[in-house]
């Protein structure tokens, strides 16, 4: 009989992946996430497998280790132009496929909703490629990994630090054809909540859409949505509803307001996110196209990440590892939940994304005035140098 509770569950699939008679399916709760249910009660064998590999009522003692520390940028510069931050994660799998693995990351599919996908070679390297910030759906994604483990291929799975820890529990065994990449993550955003914002895009839907896009450069990405390799659309963090309503902490799954995964040693071989300021280490990096911060775990993920190194994709510098995750209260904090949560989701429930968005989050003159001075200190060439003053304000805090 599952014991998770909706607040508690954080949707990584393990228990109905692991049950053995196959009575657990992956339901909407109304918001979007899906929670595991028991199809037929009749059908379980109340075997308790399903609670045995939850990672969140099974939860791996965070032991302090030794961690290697990286910035890191890609040494071809359309992929860093294309990735979130500096292209590691695109070097990371290529060395998997010169090894002749597969990777396993989250893709759009052909309405943009957000799912996990298995490649095999580097013609659909660019789907896993930049942020989406809406949980994936995973479906059988785990009973994969583990057939083709068992089948001797290489491995890399990479995703948010509970669906690393769901896949690894779910297993309940070392492999060493596993990489394990997981992203230090603000949240998990609602499927729900995308949904009703790609309603807005009704009619033109684009060809490409980046939640991380470089138009102003790194240090002020932007929401873009592409068609005929042009941009037809931008909207930065304090104007795009979507960002807003992520940024706002109103859309996260309920659990990421006290995630049980936030922690700086981790179970993952290799953690990576952005390196927003790499000038502080070296200025060498300071290009504003997107810098990788990468921390080894293992000594797994350290013999692998050596072989990234040797290829020769990556330009790199070794950082102390404490400084390099001094300040990041992301890695370790969870976000505080948005005022507006509950009404939001209520709303959704029964609102057009036009109405929705109008509502919480509308185009208003103070939204158009928070853009029209931060596009004004980029064009001034300030903005990056007030964001660097405030970066050593924050570690000086620290």
């Amino acid at each position: 009989m599952l014991q998770i509770k909706n607040e508690q569950c954080c949707g990584c699939t393990a228990c109905a992946s692991a049950c053995p008679v196959k009575c657990i399916e992956m339901t909407d709760n109304g918001e979007g996430f899906l929670i595991p249910a028991i199809k037929d009660e009749a059908q379980c064998i109340n075997c308790g497998l399903c609670n045995k590999v939850c990672p969140v009522l099974n939860p791996v003692a965070e032991a302090k280790i030794e961690q290697d520390g990286y910035i890191v940028q890609n040494q071809d510069v359309q992929i860093r132009t294309e990735s979130t931050s500096g292209g590691a994660f695109s070097a990371i799998a290529e060395t998997v496929f010169s090894l002749n693995g597969v990777v396993y990351g989250a893709a759009y599919d052909e309405n943009f909703k957000v799912k996990h996908i298995c490649i095999k070679d580097s013609s659909q390297l660019w789907r896993l490629r930049n942020s989406k910030y809406v949980q994936s759906y995973l479906g059988d994604t785990f009973n994969q990994v583990e057939s083709q483990l068992k089948e001797g291929y290489l491995v890399c799975f990479s995703g948010t630090p509970c669906q690393i820890e769901g896949l690894k529990s779910y297993l309940r065994k070392e492999y060493k054809n596993l990489i394990l990449v997981d992203v230090v993550c603000h949240g998990i955003g609602s499927p729900l909540i995308w949904e009703k914002y790609l309603e807005l895009t009704s009619g033109s839907m684009p060809e490409h859409i980046y939640f991380r896009w470089k138009h102003y450069g790194y240090k002020y990405s932007t929401m873009s949505f592409f068609k005929d390799n042009q941009e037809v659309y931008f909207g930065g963090v304090e104007s795009d509803p979507m960002l807003r309503a992520y940024f706002s902490n109103s859309c996260d799954r309920l659990t990421c307001y006290d995630c049980p995964f936030k922690k700086r040693y981790r179970v993952s071989d290799v953690t990576i996110w952005d390196c927003f300021q790499p000038g502080y280490f070296d200025k060498s990096f300071d290009d504003d196209k997107g810098t990788s911060s990468v921390l080894i775990h293992s000594e797994k993920g350290r013999l692998f990440f050596e072989k990234v190194l040797k290829s020769g994709l990556l330009k790199h510098s070794a950082v102390n590892a404490d400084d390099l995750v001094f300040g990041n209260r992301e890695m370790v904090g969870s976000v505080p939940c948005g005022e507006g949560r509950t009404a939001l989701f209520e709303d959704a429930r029964k609102m057009s994304g036009k109405e929705l968005f109008q509502k919480h989050f509308p185009y208003s003159a103070k939204t158009k005035l928070k853009k029209a001075i931060r596009i004004t200190l980029l064009k001034l060439g300030v903005y990056s140098r007030i964001k660097y003053l405030l970066f050593l304000k924050r570690r000086k805090k620290s």
